[in-house]
């Protein structure tokens, strides 16, 4: 699986921005594999931010984006989308589509736990 991540920017504070990982696959992929999104600031850890669940295509989040962010699937094209609304200063970081076929739920949240991933999309948010 090839992912190809797109969309970030500078925005302002409170802006919104929508990010777009595009999924080379062959069929349905992204209703068979969990995605997710993790972002990376200078200096620190990669950490979570959504992901959906194979299959089923139930949706988590990290606190911090919570209520902000919104993940989601287009089945019929192989992408999948993190919509960010209220942006903040903090939200600045690389952000990287990741995805897997057989993670275990437990780990949905774990980096480690995919297998493959796209190139960083930049997001910084201006106060």
């Amino acid at each position: 699986v090839q992912l190809q991540a797109s969309g970030g920017g500078l925005v302002q504070a409170g802006d919104s921005l929508r990010l777009s990982c595009a999924a080379s696959a062959s069929g349905r992929a992204v209703g068979r594999i969990t995605m997710g999104w993790f972002r990376q600031a200078p200096g620190r850890e990669r950490e979570f931010v959504a992901a959906i669940f194979r299959t089923v295509g139930n949706k988590y989040y990290a606190d911090s984006v919570k209520g902000r962010f919104t993940i989601d699937r287009d089945v019929a094209t192989n992408m999948v989308y993190l919509q960010m609304n209220s942006l903040k200063p903090e939200d600045t970081a690389d952000y990287y589509c990741a995805a897997d076929f057989s993670l275990i739920l437990s780990t949905v949240t774990d980096w480690r736990a995919y297998a493959y991933w796209g190139q960083g999309t930049l997001v910084t948010v201006s106060s």
